[in-house]
């Protein structure tokens, strides 16, 4: 059986950096199987902008830097970048549009053949050609 990379959309990262057991158990079950877990650059930029504009920054931080050293980190690179810009374009055509930033998120998986794992985002699940699994019913 082949090794399934699952790269963690923001909601999700959050849920799995705040320990939610739903989703833990949903990592170490993946985790078991074999299977690689991790976030891209643009995901983790905003769970950053999450720690920085909290209430309780110090707390959320050692979070984040747990959760972290549990996450593979995948890179936004060259191939994702005109990945973006043939996808952002594809969907302007069609007249859907969705954040930059899903798109990054969306190119970055398609270009390492990743499943993306999303929390209730239908905005992943239009992308085309993008496999979109909801892991949020796991955690609710």
């Amino acid at each position: 059986m082949a090794v399934r990379r699952y790269l963690l959309d923001t909601g999700i990262a959050q849920a799995f950096v705040n320990d939610h057991p739903g989703i833990r158990d949903r990592v170490i079950a993946e985790r078991l199987k074999g299977n690689k877990i991790g976030i891209c650059t643009p995901v983790l930029g905003e769970l950053w902008s999450g720690v920085e504009g909290s209430a309780t920054r110090e707390k959320n931080l050692r979070k984040l830097k747990k959760g972290l050293s549990r996450l593979a980190v995948w890179p936004f690179e060259r191939r994702a970048a005109a990945e973006f810009g043939r996808i952002l374009t594809e969907m302007r055509r069609a007249g859907r549009i969705i954040q930059q930033i899903d798109i990054q998120i969306a190119t970055i998986a398609k270009t390492l053949g990743t499943r993306i794992v999303a929390s209730g985002d239908t905005d992943l699940a239009a992308v085309p050609g993008l496999r979109v699994e909801n892991w949020a019913l796991d955690h609710k």
